[in-house]
């Protein structure tokens, strides 16, 4: 001890060092002596001497609380990975127990969520192909692009399990590449939000405007906008579709405005879709919406409404619709779905199979370690 109370560098031993990290505060006067070279020097003969502690114990006692070396400690403390952890022993039962208990927990998961997935009832229609006349079969995209020949058809579907209201009504696109970079970016969100007062829609290329005017809304994904139409009946009782909250409601509220309204769209020499009412914002026009919303595979559905009336087994319900939509210039199938939902949703066994085959799997890795623990033992 010197004439501050502190410890000197001068003669320590090996049995100093550890008072030194258990953190003794160290007076100034002593940090310089560590800091100097010549002492640092004489710790590196000493066995099991940790220059890095000694300087860090010395600049942790002498810098206040809240400096910037007190920052700087946490960091170099947290990227070395030396703050205080819990690091279990992973002992053979606790990692047998560990498996046990991850497929006792995964597999009634997964089977409930099955059970939800196969209590949802499915009609799925392919109409693109038979509602084609038959003089057209051959020459597809002729037909669809013909506006003076009719487009309606006429499809029943026959209902094989009950179905309770709300029926959602979806039509299903494949082997149509939403997610194309090209696609996905010609839109403008500012647009969409502010009309016509946001002028740049360069983005929107190569619909952002015609004959000299502004197209609203702009870009590919809008000018695409799907357009078969649906009607559906029960004998000669037309079932009542509701088409409005097919949207997120954050969509609605956010991203089109309400006193945006449609202004050139779908009047030049090339139509792509739908056509929008001008008089409607677009923040009403859901179905635009639902399209904007793009997806990132090539099958997907979108919502097109629901029936708000419970279906009965072996009903036949007549679906009268318009086959407006051009997907046979790509190689593109259009269906009709009509699903009810569960508490999870819709159909979709993947999420149970993905419970189940990873509880069944921790099962069998928990016996063969078993086997292997009660054969070799530690």
């Amino acid at each position: 001890m010197d004439e501050d109370g502190g410890t000197s560098a001068v003669g320590m031993d090996n049995q100093s060092i550890p008072v030194l990290r258990a953190g003794l505060k160290v007076k100034p006067r002593i940090r310089k002596e560590f800091m100097n070279q010549r002492y640092l020097n004489g710790f590196e003969s000493l066995p099991g001497v940790d220059l890095v502690s000694i300087v860090f114990l010395c600049e942790r006692n002498t810098a206040p609380h809240g400096s910037k070396y007190w920052s700087d400690t946490a960091i170099y403390q947290f990227t070395q990975q030396s703050l205080p952890a819990c690091k279990p022993v992973m002992t053979p039962a606790s990692v047998i127990t560990s498996f046990f208990l991850v497929g006792i927990i995964f597999i009634p998961v997964g089977l409930v969520c099955l059970q939800a997935s196969q209590s949802v009832v499915e009609i799925v229609d392919s109409y693109d192909t038979d509602c084609i006349p038959d003089p057209f079969k051959n020459n597809k995209v002729a037909y669809i692009k013909d506006s003076s020949i009719p487009k309606k058809c006429f499809r029943f579907l026959k209902v094989h399990k009950h179905m309770k209201a709300p029926i959602y009504i979806y039509y299903q696109l494949d082997n149509y590449y939403q997610n194309h970079r090209r696609y996905v970016k010609s839109r403008s969100d500012h647009q969409l939000l502010h009309g016509l007062k946001y002028n740049d829609t360069s983005s929107c290329r190569p619909e952002e405007s015609n004959n000299g005017l502004p197209i609203v809304p702009c870009g590919l994904i809008a000018w695409s906008l799907f357009n078969d139409t649906y009607a559906f009946f029960r004998g000669t009782e037309e079932l009542k579709v509701s088409r409005k909250n097919i949207a997120w409601k954050s969509d609605r509220d956010h991203k089109f405005g309400k006193h945006v309204y449609p202004f050139n769209f779908q009047n030049g020499t090339l139509i792509g879709g739908g056509n929008l009412d001008p008089t409607i914002a677009l923040s009403d026009q859901e179905d635009l919406i639902v399209w904007m919303r793009t997806a990132a595979l090539p099958s997907f559905r979108k919502s097109y409404g629901r029936i708000e009336e419970d279906l009965d087994v072996d009903d036949v319900v007549r679906v009268e619709l318009l086959n407006n939509y051009n997907t046979y210039s790509f190689g593109g199938k259009k269906k009709l779905v009509l699903s009810t939902a569960s508490w999870l949703g819709g159909k979709n066994d993947f999420l149970g199979m993905a419970y189940v085959y990873v509880g069944s799997s921790s099962i069998f890795i928990a016996f063969a370690f078993m086997l292997l623990h009660v054969k070799n033992p530690r």
